[in-house]
């Protein structure tokens, strides 16, 4: 019994509503969720492409060359930056580093401004995730034909599809892509006959898969917890929780 008042007002004490408290409750958590939510994504940036509408890599004067252990450079001589990306085929976060940052870094590299290797690697988990169950193998394969017959504006094209929403296959989907369809894709990004002769044939099977390997050891040995591994200058950096890392290399 609630303790008698001194004023004349009648006082009913009413019960507290548990239903009603369940619900603010459950507002609160509403309101907690969308606030970390919208911090995510001003802190990313957001998923869009950066810099869209420019396209793969386009000058000329842009250079190719396939160094040790199968490592793929795009540069123009002298460029004064160096940047390192390590990607699996199938790894979807290295597919949404290419869609949102592909276009900035095509733009870097054909002015100068960088010089990008591509170290293509082979997970297991990856791989074994394909509906072939081999797929982030014969993609490496495939990528290795592509730069070994080609200039940088072909490979920069071809790695652009390779890695993009739409031919990128997802983990443990029904399907992936042929060794026919990888070398049609090829030849639709402007790569010879000799190239798709490559992929299909599977001639560069064996070396690719040795320097995947390496490529493993390598992003291990930089300190990246997994793909994609991306480094400038030697220096890891957060490629997909800061969307201002491309623009900032001058």
């Amino acid at each position: 019994m609630s303790e008698k008042r001194t004023s004349g007002a009648k006082y009913t004490p009413q019960p507290t509503s548990n239903t009603f408290t369940y619900v603010l409750a459950g507002i609160a958590v509403v309101v907690v969720i969308v606030v970390v939510t919208v911090a995510i994504l001003w802190q990313r940036g957001g998923d869009e492409p950066r810099n869209d509408g420019y396209g793969s890599v386009s000058n000329s004067a842009v250079e190719l060359a396939v160094l040790d252990d199968g490592v793929v450079q795009l540069g123009v001589p002298g460029a004064g930056r160096t940047v390192d990306i390590f990607e699996d085929p199938m790894c979807p976060f290295c597919g949404q580093l290419e869609v949102k940052h592909g276009q900035e870094l095509a733009q870097k590299i054909d002015e100068g401004t960088i010089s990008l290797r591509y170290h293509m690697v082979v997970l297991p988990q990856l791989n074994q995730a394909s509906a072939s169950g081999d797929y982030s193998s014969r993609a490496v394969a495939a990528s290795h034909c592509v730069a070994a017959s080609s200039n940088a504006v072909v490979y920069s094209a071809f790695h652009a599809t390779l890695f993009s929403a739409e031919f990128q296959p997802e983990e443990n989907s029904d399907t992936d892509h042929t060794d026919a369809e990888l070398a049609d894709m090829a030849t639709q990004s402007g790569a010879n006959s000799s190239a798709a002769e490559c992929i299909t044939s599977g001639e560069r099977s064996a070396a690719a898969a040795a320097d995947a390997d390496t490529a493993r050891a390598a992003l291990a040995a930089a300190g990246a917890a997994g793909t994609p591994g991306v480094l400038v200058d030697g220096e890891l950096v957060d490629a997909l929780g800061n969307s201002e890392w491309v623009q900032s290399i001058a």
